[in-house]
């Protein structure tokens, strides 16, 4: 069981990104896939999901209205599309693997690498 983040990158406030979760050894369509984050600092932080048996997603009110999550099944990806970037985006993003929708970091793991976003002028 695999998972990676990629697509970080340093970006100027009001930029977008659209980072991606690529996974591999399992059945992507029996899982959720949870999107954290972790500033230098801080303790990692839930900030959506997506359930692939159904589609649903959701995302935190720290970022609901900015960020989008979405899959491509076929390519065993899903996507953390941001928008409307802020400095306070500032992280390293991680994908784990999850059973149920939660903004709890224990309730998924394994984890992929993280990627760094860097929102600064």
């Amino acid at each position: 069981v695999q998972l990676q983040a990629s697509g970080g990158g340093l970006v100027q406030p009001g930029s977008s990104l659209r980072l991606s979760c690529t996974t591999s050894g399992f059945t992507l369509d029996y899982y959720v896939i949870g999107w954290f984050r972790q500033a230098p600092g801080k303790e990692r932080e839930g900030i959506g999901c997506i359930n692939n048996r159904d589609g649903r997603t959701s995302v935190s009110d720290s970022v609901k209205g900015r960020f989008a999550i979405s899959r491509d099944n076929a390519k065993n990806t899903v996507y953390l599309q941001m928008n409307s970037l802020k400095p306070e985006d500032t992280a390293v993003y991680y994908c784990g693997r999850g059973n149920f929708c939660s903004y709890n970091g224990p309730d998924f793991g394994p984890w992929g690498q993280g990627t760094q976003v860097t929102v600064s002028s």
